[in-house]
């Protein structure tokens, strides 16, 4: 059924169409019909009216002047939504389609070319899928441009591209394209543009390409194509910018690319070519951009690169060179960018890298050798001032860093680091007033961090750690207000951390630790509100580490070995700080262990009252009286206080019933029972952490220095008796696994329970998938790992007879190692029954995940519900897709997605696109099939976990000995 506004429009389209000349009534129509499946969210088409006899003045169309008929539609970046509709097929005079740099969805009409006249289609920058159309190409008459690019588009360039021969530009870059070029792309003889970098497309480049005589531009950047360099690609004599860098192609370079005297732009980067660099490549004279980085390229840097006058950018960064850097490059005159960073050059830094207008220099990585000397400021500042990037580091330089580096006034990031340089900084530093990264880390430099230091206000980064540095922080430093990270580890710096380093708000990063600082720590770092890490151990420290702010989580290793410093996290008490009074159960004062608390509160006090009277009868009197009163007046407190808490320090803890409604009870399974935070604080909305069906989770701190995450129940009104609680919750404490969240503790009350879990730091299964940059995606090995440690967890909680019962992404958590750990496990069995009524609405987050037995009162609910959605995890762990994902007018399901994908021989295609074919298909095939058994629609289909497990570990075997994938 249309949508109403669709079906509207057509209705007064077609009431238009008989008052209006036909001819132009069609373009109105078509046009009118196409605005209405759009969104328009900013109103860039709001000139487009039905009203309107022609369509010639709306915005985005173009008509001509003759026969006022539309000929071009230009609709780029007008942030328009939709699928494109097919009333653009009533253009018949359309020649240009141009709708990049939008949001439009769906797939490619085919018909578009249909219209005879179309020499330009323009869809790029869309999130357009599905695959090229083969009949796209079919009917493609008088077709010159065509872009799909930076799309979601999938499947093979089809074979019909070759029939349209009028083509002079092809872009289909950034997208998801598989499989060999088409076998009749070189007999585009009029083809001019070719851009099909960032696919998946593979095999060899043919030879042939020498027939496209017209061809300006290659571009074959990131794909998977292997092979050599086409050996008659010189023979394109007009082409001028040739990229087929981030492949794996290996051999030499053809001998037919010195006849490319046009070219300015060669980028060979990131692929596997050898051999000796030609002296004939110095005859390209017209070359702008050289990139022969990250291959296998060896021998000595040839003397004939200097005869390339125009060159701008050199990169032969990441091979095997050696010798010095030719005087010849002197020459270049337009150089500007220069890196040669991991060979092995040797020789001293070539004088000419100073006299030139460089912006970038990078010879890092190889074996340079002797002193930094820069031309006086009246010879050679102009060049200098310029110079934005200088990266010296990890060479055999020695000497000092020279007095006037000022000189380097443009200057965005210095590094000298790994070196053998002598001497202090001198305080010219401070003359680098645009310097964002400064690392002079991992060499010799003695004396104190200069106070101009702080006249480099552009700072982020100051990495000086590991040299022999003495003096204090400079508090000048406080001016450096955009600094993300402070260095300054393994030296001898003293005197104190200065308070001012609190006015960097933007702190990160902070290691102060091997030096020999000493005094307090300021109270108002409490502020950095952005802080990541902060290491001051291994220092002479002293005092109340303080509270607050990242304080609460630091861990102990990073205050360790202060020997004067005090708190909880070094489980040091400090000496100005009186023990805290422990309350304790009105109605267990007749165990001895409350005794002895008692006992214990009597002397704090007491001890109190004798330093205040000593000898004195009366004031003792008095004191015991005060005594009297106080326990009182607690005990009236307690009464209006629902979150009183006794502390135990084991499972063995045993306590009197008791009969106030209002009194709680926190049962720690191993070690300390307090929180740094206080109780008061738990449950703070600044620590909360998730939230899922049975609870809402915080973070906070143990005394011990031991984060926990603490799960605050919100099922309380189903929560079984005390002892049914407290008896499934110690059953649920002794499951200890690796790949198991361990349960610490709980905390009972009748209207509040709390179960307090170890804290994992690196987020939920759900986040590394779906939340994460797709360049920091997980790799294939640590996939593979995640499957294994989820099926050996729940292999050992089915093995104690428990049923997870709420098996998702977000309950799967990853540790600082990349193990995975199933949380949220047992929590169903703390409820009164198993109901499938309420464990349907505690568990609806997992929709996508639970079996199909749920639906079905007649089936019991055994393990093999958490078989089946271990299937679907497994899927998703492979696919990088969630469960159901919702399409603008479909729902998608992963299970049916794969199922059919397998049928149909395309099972490789589910793998997820993030890992760009960086996977073993002996292993990533197996394990899909697998989940799809444990995620078979009838639970006995269903494998046991301990077999799951079983056969993980056949299929993981065949990779035995291999490297990793990444």
């Amino acid at each position: 059924m249309l949508p109403f506004k669709l079906f509207l429009s057509f209705v007064l389209a077609s009431v238009f169409a008989q008052s209006l000349d036909p001819t132009l009534s069609d373009d109105v129509f078509g046009l009118i019909v196409f605005k209405a499946g759009l969104q328009d969210p900013d109103s860039k088409l709001i000139s487009w009216s039905e009203d309107d006899d022609t369509p010639c003045y709306w915005v985005g169309v173009t008509c001509d002047p003759l026969s006022h008929r539309v000929t071009k539609v230009v609709l780029d970046g007008f942030s328009l939504s939709g699928h494109i509709g097919r009333g653009l097929l009533r253009l018949q005079f359309l020649q240009v389609l141009s709708l990049s740099s939008n949001n439009f969805t769906g797939t490619i009409n085919p018909d578009l070319v249909r219209l005879g006249g179309l020499q330009v289609v323009d869809l790029s920058g869309n999130s357009l899928s599905g695959t090229i159309p083969d009949d796209f190409f079919r009917q493609c008459g008088s077709l010159r441009s065509v872009s799909f690019a930076r799309n979601n588009l999938t499947g093979q360039i089809p074979d019909s591209l070759s029939s349209c021969l009028a083509l002079s530009t092809v872009n289909f870059s950034s997208n998801q394209l598989t499989g060999e070029l088409p076998p009749g792309l070189w007999s585009l003889r009029g083809l001019q543009y070719l851009d099909l970098s960032d696919n998946f497309l593979e095999g060899v480049v043919p030879e042939g390409i020498a027939n496209l005589y017209d061809l300006r531009l290659i571009n074959m950047q990131q794909n998977r194509f292997s092979g050599s360099v086409p050996a008659d690609i010189g023979r394109c004599l007009s082409l001028k910018q040739v990229d087929f860098s981030e492949n794996s192609l290996s051999g030499s370079l053809p001998e037919s690319l010195q006849k490319l005297s046009a070219c300015n732009s060669l980028r060979l980067g990131r692929n596997s070519l050898t051999g000796e660099l030609p002296g004939w490549i110095g005859e390209l004279k017209n070359l702008e951009t050289l990139d022969f980085s990250s291959n296998r390229f060896f021998g000595r840097i040839p003397d004939s690169l200097g005869s390339l006058y125009s060159l701008k950018e050199l990169n032969l960064s990441m091979n095997q060179f050696v010798g010095g850097l030719p005087d010849s490059f002197a020459n270049c005159v337009d150089l500007m960018s220069i890196d040669v960073s991991q060979n092995r050059l040797s020789g001293h830094i070539p004088s000419w890298i100073f006299k030139m207008s460089l912006r970038s220099v990078s010879l890092s990585g190889n074996k340079l050798s002797g002193t930094l000397k820069y031309p006086s400021v009246t010879s050679m500042t102009a060049s200098l001032g310029g110079l934005q990037v200088l990266d010296l580091s990890s060479n055999a330089l020695s000497g000092e860093i020279p007095h006037n580096i000022g000189v380097l006034s443009g200057l965005l990031l210095l590094n000298i680091s790994k070196n053998q340089l002598l001497g202090s900084i001198p305080s010219s530093i401070g003359e680098l007033k645009a310097m964002q990264v400064l690392d002079l880390s991992n060499n010799r430099l003695n004396g104190p961090i200069p106070s101009e230091i702080g006249a480099a206000v552009s700072l982020l980064e100051l990495r000086l750690e590991n040299n022999v540095m003495t003096g204090k922080i400079p508090t000048e430093i406080k001016n450096c207000s955009s600094l993300t990270s402070l260095i300054l580890s393994h030296n001898n710096l003293s005197g104190s951390i200065p308070a001012a380093i609190a006015n960097l708000s933007s702190l990160q990063h902070v290691d102060l630790s091997f030096n020999n600082l000493s005094g307090s720590l300021p109270k108002e770092l409490t502020n950095l509100s952005h802080m990541l890490s902060f290491n001051i151990s291994h220092n002479s420290l002293e005092g109340e580490l303080p509270l607050g702010g990242f304080f609460n989580t630091i861990s102990p290793s990073s205050v360790s070995d202060n020997p004067s410093l005090c708190g909880s996290v070094v489980n040091r008490s400090c000496p100005s700080v009186h023990p805290k009074p422990i309350v304790l159960n009105p109605n267990s004062s007749g165990s001895s262990h409350g005794s002895s608390l008692s006992q214990r509160h009597q002397k704090i006090v007491l001890s109190i009252s004798a330093l205040i009277a000593i000898g004195a009868a009366a004031l003792i009197a008095i004191g015991v009286i005060a005594v009297t009163l106080l326990n009182i007046h607690v005990q009236s407190s307690r009464s209006h206080s629902p979150a009183a808490i006794t502390l135990s320090g084991g499972e063995d803890f045993s306590c009197s019933p008791t009969n106030d409604p209002n009194y709680g009870k926190l049962v720690m399974f191993s070690g300390d029972a307090d929180f740094v935070a206080g109780t008061n604080a738990l449950l703070n909305k600044d620590c909360e952490i998730g939230r899922g069906g049975f609870g809402v989770v915080y973070r906070t701190m143990l005394r011990d220095g031991r984060s926990v995450a603490i799960k605050k129940l919100t099922v309380s009104s189903l929560i079984k008796s005390q002892e049914e609680f407290e008896r499934e919750v110690k059953k649920l404490g002794k499951i200890r696994h690796h790949n198991l969240v361990a349960l610490e503790g709980y905390y009972w009350t009748p209207s509040l329970q709390l179960l307090i879990y170890e804290y994992i730091p690196s987020g939920s299964l759900y986040k590394h998938l779906h939340d994460v940059p797709g360049t920091n995606c997980l790799y294939w090995r640590q996939r593979f790992n995640i499957v294994l440690g989820m099926a050996k967890g729940l292999a050992h909680l089915h093995r104690a007879n428990f049923i997870h019962y709420n098996l998702k992404s977000t309950n799967i958590l990853i540790d600082d190692f990349g193990e995975p750990k199933v949380g949220d496990f047992g929590l169903a069995r703390l409820l009164p029954m198993l109901d499938r009524c309420i464990l349907s609405s505690k568990i609806q987050s997992a929709l996508g995940y639970m079996a199909p037995e749920f639906a079905c009162k007649t089936v019991k609910i055994t393990e093999k519900c958490d078989v089946y959605g271990f299937g679907v995890l497994v899927l998703e762990v492979v696919t990088g897709k969630r469960p159901v994902e919702y399409m603008e007018d479909d729902v998608v399901v992963l299970c049916d997605l794969v199922r059919g994908a397998l049928e149909d021989g395309r099972v490789e295609e589910c793998i997820d696109g993030r890992l760009r074919g960086n996977f073993p298909a002996d292993e990533a095939i197996p394990v899909i099939k697998l989940g799809l058994i444990c995620a078979s629609q009838v639970p006995s289909n269903r494998p046991d976990m301990e077999e799951v497990v079983n056969i993980l570990e056949l299929i993981q075997c065949p990779a035995e000995g291999q490297e990793d994938m990444e």
